[in-house]
């Protein structure tokens, strides 16, 4: 059962207990990321959330570190283009001082000058990194070919460029913007009493920032292709369609087929590509839904030599899907694989923390288990149909890295 309180400031805070466990996650969920942002700071959200390690009024950045080690506890946080997490998770025994170093790390950090260029070389090093991983860029590469201009469209790391840029002043001023009360929920999950949700208003509850509503514009798809060409051994492909936003009524028939196209061992693209012709190695399709739209993305990675006869297959496994549909048998494995993975992931303390703190910031409503499991099933063959038809037109993106940098012939 998942108690939810609003505090005096607008501060949300979700509680689900689980006295069977010994452990407790508690997660401080913030609604900004990359799309918050502009050409001129992005990639603050991102930067905001490392120096949140790097030391508070009492607390050096070694003993933010420590104060988790010594308790057997793990400590982490991750920003994605909507929203910002920062989390924990301890022994029950330990939930309070867990909840005490996050909200002093939420409310003291001192954004040490010394600290802030130390952390810009690292991110620095991240951003490097991640442009030697060209089978992840690819796919930063299509939501710039789907978006365009918009935030939706921008990196969520930043570039070398913006990251300079940030200081002190600039991460305080983001903060009083957008760490708002209304726009923080603070979610926690496992073996603590009722309680314990008055520990947490008594650090979130009172204080106060910019009154200034966030203002999201609704983002335009975008059928357009962008190539890169870089040293790399593969070609790598994406194709993005328009999906759903989070919440839609029909999500589930979109994941069923999403599934059924690309999620598993046994799906047509893994079967086609890989198993039947040998064309790849890595081969998926994936769902991403934000708060007014949504991708459906197709990945695949082959030798350039073969990248006509990669996206000539993912073409013919598209129409067969369209023209023929999907089994029964494709349906109810579906429809199982989604209960079961639903299930299992109920079992972590921290992906119940996630799923309750994701629901209340984004859609401010809880699913009970049974209600989504009787959403899975009422997901019907002509409704996974009639989506594979509206989804898999031919107005689609095309992202592509590879070492001529030469698109499919299309």
């Amino acid at each position: 059962m998942i108690k939810k309180y609003t505090c005096q400031n607008g501060v949300r805070i979700v509680l689900e207990q689980i006295p069977t466990v010994r452990s407790v996650a508690i997660g401080v969920w913030i609604g900004t990321g990359s799309r918050n942002e502009n050409p001129e700071n992005n990639g603050i959200s991102h930067f905001l959330e490392h120096m949140f390690f790097k030391g508070t009024k009492t607390r050096s950045a070694r003993e933010i570190a420590e104060s988790f080690d010594s308790i057997g506890g793990q400590v982490n946080a991750f920003t994605s283009k909507e929203y910002t997490c920062y989390y924990a998770k301890v022994l029950d025994n330990h939930a309070p001082f867990a909840l005490e170093v996050l909200a002093d790390m939420f409310f003291n950090s001192t954004f040490d000058s010394e600290e802030l260029n130390k952390e810009k070389n690292v991110v620095n090093e991240e951003i490097k990194m991640y442009e030697d991983t060209p089978d992840d860029i690819v796919h930063d590469l299509l939501s710039k070919a789907i978006y365009s201009d918009h935030p939706l469209g921008y990196p969520i790391l930043g570039t070398e460029e913006t990251l300079q840029s940030f200081s002190g002043e600039k991460l305080e001023q983001y903060m009083h913007e957008t760490y708002t009360p209304e726009n923080v929920v603070i979610s926690i999950a496992g073996n603590v009493p009722e309680s314990f949700i008055n520990n947490a208003e008594q650090f979130f509850g009172s204080y106060e920032a910019s009154k200034k509503k966030i203002e999201h514009v609704k983002p335009e798809f975008h059928a357009s292709k962008i190539s890169r060409k870089k040293e790399t051994e593969q070609a790598h492909l994406c194709l993005g369609f328009e999906g759903l936003q989070i919440g839609h009524k029909d999500v589930y028939s979109l994941i069923v087929l999403n599934n059924v196209l690309g999620g598993s061992m046994s799906s047509r693209l893994f079967q086609d590509v890989r198993e039947q012709r040998g064309l790849a190695y890595s081969v998926f399709s994936y769902h991403s839904a934000y708060l007014d739209s949504g991708i459906v993305t197709i990945y695949g990675g082959t030798g350039a030599n073969q990248l006509n006869v990669l996206y000539e297959t993912i073409q013919e496994t598209l129409s067969k899907l369209r023209a023929d549909g999907i089994t029964e048998k494709e349906l109810n494995n579906s429809k199982e694989q989604l209960k079961g993975s639903l299930m299992l992931s109920l079992e972590s303390t921290n992906s119940r923390m996630s799923r309750n703190g994701k629901n209340e910031l984004l859609l401010g409503r809880h699913r009970s288990l049974d209600e989504i499991v009787e959403q899975i099933d009422q997901v019907t063959k002509l409704s996974v149909d009639s989506m594979a038809n509206n989804i898999f037109t031919d107005n689609y993106s095309v992202s592509l890295i590879s070492p001529n940098g030469e698109l499919p012939k299309m």
